[in-house]
């Protein structure tokens, strides 16, 4: 059962309201009824799965904030209903409401919200009180989750002395100590510096890992939305007029606004190694013989072939030369051939972003790996070329990435990790990718090397005439 289930919610302000609703289900624009009423929402249906960062991103007066209101039961609906864990919130009397406010969801505003004159240990306890918690416990509780977000041995203090981050910590703190299923949080970073409102997005991220709270968060901010949001909804004059992830929100816009919403999101910090990896069909098994890899490698017109044991872990690669030779010579097995030297591996959920650098070492394709170590996909150097170069018909110009880009995802499969290697930057890889010779070696395992393939082929062939006494 989803944690909110939104449906057809209209909410609109003024002495009309249901005209108003009437008007705009015939067609009207809300724009030509602000006489009759204020349309803040208009037709929103939405559900959010438990466990998940469901972001709301607008522009002021998109109706973002007025939607969170809805939620927690503070406006109702002028039409459509809101159900929180199966139950309509607009429905509800006084008392359930209440109820359902203190033991269901919590909020964390954008402005602290916080009490001046009490500590900060009471702050984050306000709601263990409503709770009817002792006040030994609520206190303690209250510390345990100071400490869970930074605010350790501040207890004490009062709002007045604390930083406008750590008074944000302070609200989160409260929030997450009435262990709520639910967190609303409207626009709760907005009034933050720049670098303590991306420490507090990391850290939100860092608890929800073992908390796994179901969390509506609003924002005008793109990239704190593509940083939080397991879904994304983008709201316009009261409508959503998109939901979806950040990928595909990214790559997929419903229209023409939501496009030029996202056009100057730097895509390779979004997007991730899964979303351009390709099916990796130059694969066989440790346990296949010489000859079947010479004729998996013509099959696949390639010079070398990735190597996973049976249970698809990825373990090094084989080059065309050294499976001819083994060929010639009888032996049975391609496990002495595998190297591991020059593959690289990376997992699919690394940002493109932290690609760059171990594709310009690599002579292969990158092999993309998941949690359990096994071969998912290969991402060709080219193919991220192509991702920063490529020029949507609604997006624009993808901006680049510069030499900052953190690097992570360089981990060869020996053990050894790419983090040495120097960062280069996308116009660099760009302009090494230029000679046909360099882009002959890294497509290895999309391509056979110039000259190689007749070599090759002409040799099994001579093996399997010689073999089969022909």
């Amino acid at each position: 059962m989803s944690h909110i289930e939104a449906s057809h919610v209209y909410k609109v302000f003024g002495k009309r309201e249901q005209e108003v609703v009437k008007r705009l289900e015939a067609g009207a624009d809300r724009k030509d009824l602000t006489q009759l009423g204020t349309a803040a929402v208009i037709d929103a249906s939405f559900s959010v799965e438990p466990g998940e960062i469901f972001v709301v991103m607008g522009l002021s007066g998109s109706g973002k904030s007025t939607l969170i209101r809805t939620i927690n039961g503070l406006w109702k609906p002028t039409t459509g209903s809101i159900k929180i864990m199966g139950s309509d919130i607009a429905k509800m009397d006084a008392r359930t409401l209440r109820a359902t406010r203190r033991d269901k969801i919590s909020m964390v505003f954008q402005h602290f919200a916080l009490l001046p004159h009490r500590t900060v240990r009471e702050n984050a306890a306000y709601g263990l009180e409503m709770q009817k918690v002792p006040k030994a416990e609520r206190m303690e509780r209250a510390d345990t989750w100071l400490d869970t977000v930074g605010l350790g041995g501040w207890g004490d203090k009062y709002p007045h002395q604390l930083s406008g981050g750590m008074r944000q910590r302070v609200g989160l703190a409260r929030a997450l100590a009435a262990e709520t299923d639910i967190l609303l949080m409207d626009e709760a970073f907005s009034a933050l510096d720049p670098l303590i409102r991306r420490e507090m997005q990391e850290q939100l991220i860092e608890l929800q890992e073992t908390l796994s709270k179901t969390i509506v968060f609003i924002t005008h901010d793109l990239n704190e939305a593509m940083f939080l949001g397991d879904r994304i909804a983008v709201m316009r004059d009261g409508r959503i007029v998109q939901i979806g992830t950040s990928e595909e929100i990214l790559t997929e816009p419903a229209n023409d606004y939501v496009a030029q919403f996202v056009q100057d999101v730097d895509r390779t910090r979004v997007l991730t190694a899964g979303s351009v990896m390709e099916r990796p069909n130059a694969v066989v098994q440790s346990n296949v013989g010489p000859r079947v890899a010479l004729h998996t490698m013509q099959e696949q017109k390639v010079a070398a072939l990735l190597v996973t044991d049976r249970h698809r872990k990825l373990l090094g690669l084989v080059r065309d030369r050294q499976v001819v030779r083994a060929a010639r010579e009888g032996q049975k097995s391609i496990t002495p051939l595998i190297e591991t030297k020059d593959v690289l591996r990376v997992n699919e959920n690394d940002p493109l972003s932290s690609l760059f650098a171990p594709a310009s070492s690599s002579i292969v394709p990158l092999a993309v790996t998941d949690d359990k170590e096994r071969l998912i996909g290969v991402i060709p150097r080219v193919a991220l070329l192509q991702t920063m170069a490529s020029i949507g018909p609604d997006t624009g110009e993808i901006p680049v990435i510069d030499d900052s880009g953190e690097l992570h995802a360089g981990e060869k499969v020996n053990g050894d990790h790419g983090a040495g290697q120097a960062q280069a930057s996308p116009q660099d890889l760009a302009a090494e990718a230029v000679p046909q010779e360099d882009l002959g070696a890294d497509e290895s395992l999309t391509g056979p090397a110039p000259g190689l393939e007749d070599d090759a082929a002409s040799d099994a062939t001579a093996t399997e005439r010689k073999e089969d006494g022909l």
